[in-house]
């Protein structure tokens, strides 16, 4: 965490895909390959995640090699950065699967919420989930929070509450903030911070939650108009009804549109403060703290730190979630900075490497195919492998078992 402009920015790109997603990966990977590990799903799992940009490649490099796992990510065709992209489609292990969809990041997720609705392929491919709607992902996060108010308060002792803002797509990392807060944090503003796609800032701001087209902007990780954690904020702001919650979310499939009024928005504005930051906002922050701070923001984190400059909060009580590396969106942040500071090796050198991706049209009968396929192939190779192994083990036994006679027959020849 460092101090810039008068207030907090919490660095959370320092895991293997420079992005704050690997904190949350990182361990669920590890839990998954656990649990497995003692016979539960089956010892199976087959993963499959849908990515606006940094979900992908962390859950990739949270997954790769994991025994019992197959990792299936969609990502939309030309809306994620290219650095973003190679990071998924250069890893070799074969039990990742990446996938180009045509389409939006909402078809993709789309996709995921069909396959997990229908039951007989669910149970199947032995489905499992690593995008936010995995509750491990939000638990995960929590820990930013707790974190990040203990090292402010031990560095400023008069501080009694900390504000924080995040940049928001779909509401999993602000979502761990309010569960915080609800468990006893000291949390004052929960800022939610959105770009040109800003469905929650209008929701926040007069309780519309109306769908609208996806716009491609700089800042691809958060270009999303249905939050998939906003439906667990949505149930407790119902009272924690889900009959008015299946109600509410019955009505926005049908009409795309969620409105609240009175009472509830008053509520759900105590909850959450909300801005939005369009691309010229992004930039202008962006070379702004480049210029007189020598810091560098990526367009993710540059719509949380603008956010808090538009609400008045920016003060050493507030930290800004800052989500990703620079460098993983060079080229939007060299519209803002020229030149750009020295990327890091590991981004570098993903040039140079092979990739390898499939295409699926936007389809969930045929992602779910493409799965299937891909499953049964990696299941036979590896039976082929492992029965190859056991030839091999059996010819090894057979060898020394024939040497150990031969020894015997010698020795006894020459008593």
């Amino acid at each position: 965490m460092v101090k810039v402009d008068g207030h907090y920015i919490l660095e959370l790109f320092h895991g293997p895909t420079f992005a704050f997603k690997d904190v949350a990966l990182q361990m669920l990977g590890n839990f998954f390959e656990y649990f497995l590990s003692t016979g539960s799903n089956g010892g199976r799992l087959a993963v499959l995640g849908a990515t606006s940009g940094d979900t992908g490649s962390a859950a990739i490099y949270g997954l790769r090699g994991k025994k019992g796992v197959d990792c299936i990510i969609l990502f939309p065709t030309g809306r994620v950065s290219e650095i973003q992209e190679r990071q998924m489609t250069t890893v070799p292990d074969d039990n990742i699967h990446c996938v180009s969809v045509d389409g939006t990041f909402d078809d993709c997720q789309d996709i995921v919420k069909a396959s997990f609705a229908d039951k007989e392929f669910r149970d199947h491919v032995k489905l499992g989930a690593v995008n936010s709607i995995n509750w491990c992902r939000v638990l995960a996060q929590t820990t930013y929070y707790f974190w990040s108010y203990l090292r402010v308060t031990d560095l400023e002792k008069d501080v009694k509450k900390v504000n924080f803002s995040v940049p928001t797509g779909n509401f999993g990392d602000i979502l761990a903030g309010y569960y915080s807060k609800r468990m006893g944090l000291p949390v004052g503003d929960l800022i939610v911070a959105t770009n040109e796609n800003d469905i929650l800032h209008r929701f926040f701001s007069n309780g519309e939650y109306h769908r609208e087209n996806i716009q491609k902007t700089i800042s691809p990780s958060i270009d999303i108009c249905v939050s998939s954690n906003f439906e667990r904020y949505l149930f407790h702001l119902s009272g924690d009804d889900s009959s008015t919650l299946a109600s509410w979310m019955s009505a926005f499939e049908s009409t795309g549109k969620l409105t609240i009024t009175g009472d509830l928005l008053s509520k759900a504005q105590a909850d959450f403060k909300s801005a939005k930051c369009d691309t010229t906002q992004t930039l202008e922050t962006i070379k702004n703290y480049h210029t007189k701070d020598d810091y560098m923001l990526c367009p993710h984190s540059a719509t949380g730190v603008s956010a808090l400059h538009q609400l008045n909060t920016a003060d050493s009580a507030t930290v800004a979630l800052a989500t990703a590396h620079f460098a993983k969106f060079g080229d939007a942040c060299s519209k803002a900075v020229t030149p750009l500071p020295e990327i890091p090796k590991e981004l570098s050198q993903l040039w140079s490497m092979e990739t390898r991706k499939s295409q699926c049209p936007n389809d969930a009968k045929v992602v779910q195919k493409f799965m299937e396929r891909k499953i049964e192939e990696r299941m036979e190779k590896h039976k082929q492998r492992d029965e190859k192994k056991k030839m091999i083990t059996n010819l090894l036994l057979v060898s020394a078992a024939v040497g150990v006679v031969a020894m015997i027959v010698s020795a006894s020849k020459r008593r």
